[in-house]
């Protein structure tokens, strides 16, 4: 599953600037819609490094590339009102549509889902993703960074429910070798042996790449938690009070519904100065099987960095996907 906002669409624009306009909380900064125009790439890292998939569900405010082949078998387009309720619509908070994927028709119980930051860069299998119906998954505990324009209001929120919901005493007895597996890492184990003194959750490390859900696992969370959902839900833009879809990842990790899986199978690059020439050669040279070009407010010089990311991309994937016409 793939979602993207052409933030360039003059429809789009005209219709979130209607809201802009009141908007006195939340995040609308252009990071958060600005296009990187390397969206082929995912689809043809897809065709390439993982041809067994079955289906995408493409979600869109309902604008599309004009280079996509809309009659693609597995291509599944899927519009915000197709699946969000309407009383949450229209929206322009990626919380509000990621919180609500489990209600689109068709969805499998376990799917994975990708920003349209993140692409697939080098072979990967559904063990990669799933084992025996069960997401996999790197387990660390870990603190929560509250920076300027950071996730850490979210986590925060999503760490608020999860400590309602689990005692970390009873978690750690019973997925130990879970939490423990040496497949973690060593820095995932230093990081949960140096927070293991405090009896509740500080945090779980994310590596802001794709992610491994169960949609049975959505419904639970809206089941017990439908009013702090809504409430997100609610908001046209991003704002601090609100939880993300790490809180679906959280949940599980709590629960012990994952298996462990190596960290080592991808990276995310949040663009900056001094990581931007790594990020670039990981990409032409497939270094990771995924990887994420993640936009931030240091990015500077755009669209000299956009124009290279892009080259990057078609040394490694050249040629046309069959989603591309």
């Amino acid at each position: 599953m793939l979602i993207w906002v052409d933030g360039n669409d003059p429809e789009w624009q005209k219709e979130k600037n209607k809201y802009d306009e009141s908007n006195d909380k939340g995040d609308s900064t252009i990071i958060r819609y600005r296009s990187w125009d390397n969206l082929q790439y995912w689809f043809r890292g897809v065709e390439k490094f993982a041809p067994w998939v079955n289906k995408i569900h493409f979600v869109t405010w309902g604008h599309l590339p004009p280079w996509l082949n809309v009659n693609h078998p597995k291509l599944h387009i899927v519009n915000h009102k197709d699946y969000i309720p309407e009383e949450f619509l229209p929206t322009f908070n990626a919380n509000t549509i990621e919180m609500n994927l489990h209600r689109i028709k068709g969805l499998a119980e376990q799917f994975v889902y990708f920003n349209d930051d993140m692409f697939i860069t080098d072979h990967v299998k559904p063990e990669d993703f799933f084992k025996n119906g069960v997401p996999c998954d790197v387990f660390a505990l870990n603190c929560i960074y509250f920076g300027k324009k950071s996730a850490g209001f979210f986590n925060g929120n999503d760490l608020e429910l999860i400590n309602i919901h689990f005692d970390k005493k009873e978690c750690f007895k019973k997925n130990f070798m879970k939490w423990y597996h040496p497949i973690n890492g060593w820095k995932s184990l230093v990081r949960t042996t140096m927070l293991m003194i405090w009896p509740w959750f500080p945090g779980f490390y994310y590596s802001h790449l794709p992610s491994n859900f169960l949609k049975s696992t959505y419904k639970e969370v809206w089941g017990l938690e439908e009013e702090t959902l809504r409430a997100t839900c609610m908001d046209k833009f991003r704002t601090k009070s609100n939880v993300n879809q790490w809180l679906i990842k959280f949940w599980q990790l709590a629960s012990g519904n994952f298996i462990p899986r190596s960290m080592k199978i991808g990276r995310c690059f949040h663009i900056k100065e001094r990581n931007y020439d790594l990020a670039v050669d990981s990409v032409r040279e497939g270094r990771y099987k995924l990887i994420c070009i993640n936009d931030t407010i240091y990015t500077e010089d755009f669209e000299k960095k956009k124009r290279e990311v892009q080259e990057a991309f078609q040394k490694l994937l050249p040629e046309k996907s069959g989603f591309e016409l």
